[in-house]
């Protein structure tokens, strides 16, 4: 458990080395118009986050360890295509590379950690959502750390950032080849159908994923309505960067802190309501602030309110929501409803930004959107399921000596 933890670590000051470059790199270094690098930057995310239900399932089938070593070795591969392509198919196939690389570790090792937490809090270790919510301080510390090694390296070039993004990876292949196991104690590798026709009949399942949906499409807005915020209130969005390195450090420093007072005094559904309603509160903060049009940093102290709250309802939602698969899946099957959780909120989330974006550009009032962004979460409240509280004899738990057929 402690490997996979310090493997999310990795995997982020690796791939956050190199994507907030990208977009910059692709436009002035490669000659990209404005809506070809939106359309790269998409199909990575959707080569990621739409494939994630494939590769869930995989780590059912064959196991942790190989999907997760051929996900390194993809990685590895696209970053490296990346440092030298100098062609739009080049940086595409890069690109979806580095996505599908992702698609195929990132569930393996969620699915494993969260395996393994259930498995430690039923042997009396602890609460499952601390294990989860150290999981989350070890990626947004590796999202804080990355950024930093890519501007020091982007000072030679854009080709350095990335082939030091491939060695991060590198490091973590050869750390996972030999400490990994081939057979992980607990897990049994599913034979027979997929599972995929269960799952799409899992209703509290499937209720799960729209309200996790609804917190990823209120996250999001940190890189779609709050930079317009920004950019009103301060004339340029020079101080965003400080307020996503204020986020960073608040789950890096609180996250645990929040964890052991709150949300484990609370069980899965109040968790998840709890962090809905704070994150629904931070796009209210704004929306009442909004109408004063103030500008400098007064301007600026919503929109840092709107982030504090946003922060401390991811850290409420998130593990919860990543804790509470393993209750709602069918034995044999985290990897998969681990991989489609994402899959599915990351549909809601493409579908929702655009209706966003569409918001803004209708000239109501400038209120109205944070308004109605504020309602979404709220209103998501009631897709949680009812009965969240761990079912203590499922097969599922994975203990040693517990098998699945």
């Amino acid at each position: 458990m402690r490997l996979l933890i310090l493997t999310q670590l990795a995997f982020n000051i690796g791939f956050f080395a190199v994507l907030p470059f990208l977009a910059e790199h692709l436009g002035t270094a490669i000659g990209m118009t404005g809506w070809l690098v939106g359309l790269v930057l998409g199909l990575r995310t959707f080569s990621q986050q739409g494939m994630f239900v494939l590769g869930g399932w995989l780590s059912d089938r064959y196991g942790v360890r190989p999907v997760v070593l051929a996900g390194c070795v993809l990685r590895i591969a696209g970053f490296a295509w990346l440092g030298y392509a100098a062609h739009t198919w080049a940086v595409i196939g890069a690109v979806v590379l580095i996505g599908f690389a992702a698609a195929l570790f990132s569930p393996a090792v969620e699915s494993e950690v969260a395996r393994q937490a259930v498995a430690w809090e039923q042997d009396g270790g602890g609460s499952r959502r601390r294990v989860l919510a150290l999981f989350t301080v070890a990626g947004q510390a590796g999202a804080f750390v990355g950024p930093l090694l890519g501007a020091l390296l982007l000072a030679v070039d854009f080709r350095a950032v990335c082939l030091a993004g491939a060695a991060v990876f590198v490091v973590v292949l050869a750390g996972h080849a030999w400490l990994l196991p081939q057979h992980i104690p607990g897990r049994i590798r599913m034979t027979g159908g997929g599972g995929f026709r269960a799952l799409a009949r899992n209703r509290r399942f499937l209720a799960l994923c729209c309200a996790y949906g609804a917190y990823l499409l209120a996250y999001n807005q940190l890189y779609l309505i709050l930079p317009e915020e920004v950019e009103r209130a301060a004339g340029s969005q020079a101080p965003l960067a400080w307020l996503f390195a204020l986020s960073s450090l608040l789950v890096v420093t609180a996250q645990l802190p929040v964890t052991r007072l709150v949300a484990d005094r609370l069980d899965l559904r109040r968790c998840m309501a709890a962090g809905l309603l704070l994150i629904g509160a931070g796009f209210g903060v704004v929306a009442v602030a909004r109408p004063a049009a103030s500008t400098g940093t007064v301007g600026l102290l919503p929109a840092a309110g709107f982030v504090v709250l946003l922060t401390l309802g991811q850290m409420l939602v998130a593990p919860a929501a990543r804790a509470w698969v393993p209750d709602l899946a069918d034995d044999g099957r985290l990897g998969l409803y681990t991989g489609a959780m994402s899959s599915v909120s990351g549909l809601i989330v493409l579908v929702g930004s655009a209706g966003t974006g569409s918001l803004l550009d209708t000239g109501l009032p400038p209120a109205v959107p944070w308004l109605v962004l504020a309602a979404i979460p709220v209103a998501s409240i009631v897709l949680l399921p009812r009965h969240p509280e761990p079912r203590q004899g499922r097969s599922h738990d994975h203990r040693p000596g517990t098998a699945q057929r």
